[in-house]
């Protein structure tokens, strides 16, 4: 067995076992997944999505809620690109399964299960967790503890299954054993010179923790099934947009 024999070589493993023991995996450890995040990916801990994990999106209205389910129907499209399926939880579907498409998404691939009381969700959705045969969950709740949300990645960290939070409308944002909390937003989308009809899928995306990472700011687009990173915001406007958010 190969010992570090460097200062840098001492600090990068303990980096590492600390990444484990928080519950994060290397990329060692799994598939490489290509999401194509471009900068963004400097935010994440080992540069890379984090994946066997759960992520927390917070939307305060419809709109914001449109613009988060196509951010994560984009981060679903390369988690599922060899052939996974996903557990799609909500209370009334509001999506149209056919134009996830556009996301790279096989609308037969998803199960979606509408149930109307949030402890039944919260069951199916720790359940659905455990399912090592998933390659994601999707599950929309409005409230989750702090205990309710250590299940869940004590789960994700057996099976290696990703899981997205969709907390619509919350009552209060607390906190959470998630590694992630994403809020989206819709922006207008720019037009080609001379093109008619409305542009590509673009978001403003705020990154609001990450554990072990770094929290950023960026306008994303979503073409030609891959995302863009349009613009990152500079210190000033990702602190007051921040503080604006949480």
């Amino acid at each position: 067995m190969e010992h570090p024999t460097t200062k840098i070589e001492i600090l990068e493993k303990l980096r590492r076992d600390v990444i484990s023991l928080q519950g994060l995996v290397s990329p060692s450890d799994l598939p490489r997944i290509h999401f194509g995040l471009g900068q963004i990916e400097a935010s994440f801990p080992n540069h890379a999505f984090p994946v066997g994990a759960i992520h927390e999106f917070i939307s305060t209205d419809p709109k914001d809620g449109a613009a988060t389910t196509g951010f994560m129907s984009g981060l679903l499209g390369k988690l599922m690109q060899n052939g996974g399926k996903c557990l799609w939880i909500s209370t009334k579907r509001t999506i149209f399964p056919p134009a996830l498409k556009i996301f790279g998404l096989e609308p037969d691939k998803i199960i979606f299960i509408d149930l109307n009381h949030e402890k039944d969700k919260l069951w199916v959705i720790e359940e659905a967790l455990k399912c090592k045969s998933l390659a994601a969950v999707v599950g929309e709740i409005r409230e989750i503890s702090f205990t309710e949300s250590r299940r869940l990645q004590l789960a994700v960290e057996r099976s290696r299954v990703t899981g997205f939070l969709h907390r619509n409308n919350p009552r209060t944002i607390n906190t959470l054993a998630c590694v992630s909390r994403w809020k989206i937003k819709s922006i207008p989308s720019k037009l080609e010179d001379g093109m008619p009809g409305v542009g590509f899928p673009s978001w403003q995306v705020d990154l609001l923790k990450i554990r072990n990472g770094e929290p950023g700011s960026w306008e994303i687009v979503w073409e030609a099934g891959e995302f863009k990173v349009v613009r990152e915001q500079n210190v000033s406007e990702i602190k007051l947009r921040l503080l604006r958010a949480v």
